[in-house]
């Protein structure tokens, strides 16, 4: 069955894809939290961010055991259409923005405007800064790893690529601070968004009895085949902001 080969033959291929989804959500958190930090104290910054933490983890502990009990093909139906939402809302903008028409995910930027909401603020608001920023990312790592890890019979393996991400980000974190910006997180959104929609489209059809060629090498093909759809439509799309911009001048 293609469920029991991604165990096997595409442990490598969820390893990445459970990483990078992961650290683009905690290079977002990690922003807000050292805002927090610099401006407002790092012990409420870490208070805000620890609390947010233990209430993530006993979501996963109440939610996670219960996808167990869910048949397999109507958790992969429901899985692969979370996966798809997922996919193409981080495709979609990452195209848009590949092309120009949307303006590139600034991490200073949202570091400086952090800085000046905090700037004003008192002890409370300063943590609960940091507690939902670490919370609302966190949640999407959370959906990541139940989602492709259950789906794809590897929890542990999606739990560890998180958690990996989780440490590179934090230390790179800890070593450039402020220096985000350098993250190429446009071009890791769009590699995320490609391999999420790429599962997600597998694991519906897997849901209603698709019976995909090659079986999980399917999912290589997806995958390429979401990536020239994605670089077709940039291309596209910069070439109709060139026409524009020439007829308007």
């Amino acid at each position: 069955m293609g469920g029991h080969g991604i165990v096997h033959t595409d442990n490598l291929v969820l390893v990445v894809a459970v990483f990078l989804a992961c650290a683009v959500e905690m290079v977002e958190a990690l922003t807000i939290v050292i805002a927090v930090g610099v401006t407002a104290g790092w012990r409420r910054a870490m208070a805000g961010a620890a609390g947010a933490l233990v209430v993530l983890a006993a979501l996963v502990a109440a939610v996670g055991p219960e996808l167990t009990h869910i048949p397999l093909s109507a958790l992969r139906i429901v899985i692969g259409g979370v996966l798809l939402v997922f996919g193409l809302q981080w495709l979609r903008k990452a195209v848009l923005r590949a092309a120009g028409v949307l303006a590139k995910h600034d991490e200073d930027a949202i570091y400086q405007r952090n800085v000046e909401e905090l700037s004003s603020g008192d002890e409370r608001a300063a943590v609960l800064v940091a507690f939902k920023g670490t919370f609302l990312e966190g949640l999407e790592v959370v959906i990541i790893v139940l989602t492709l890890g259950t789906t794809g019979h590897a929890l542990e393996l999606a739990t560890f690529a998180a958690l990996a991400a989780v440490v590179v980000v934090g230390a790179v974190g800890a070593l450039v601070a402020r220096q985000l910006s350098g993250v190429p997180e446009n071009a890791m959104k769009m590699t995320v968004g490609i391999m999420l929609v790429s599962f997600g489209t597998f694991w519906s059809g897997e849901g209603v009895h698709v019976h995909w060629p090659g079986s999980d090498v399917a999912i290589v093909v997806l995958a390429a085949l979401y990536a020239a759809v994605a670089a077709g439509l940039v291309r596209l799309l910069r070439a109709r902001r060139v026409a524009v911009g020439a007829a308007g001048a």
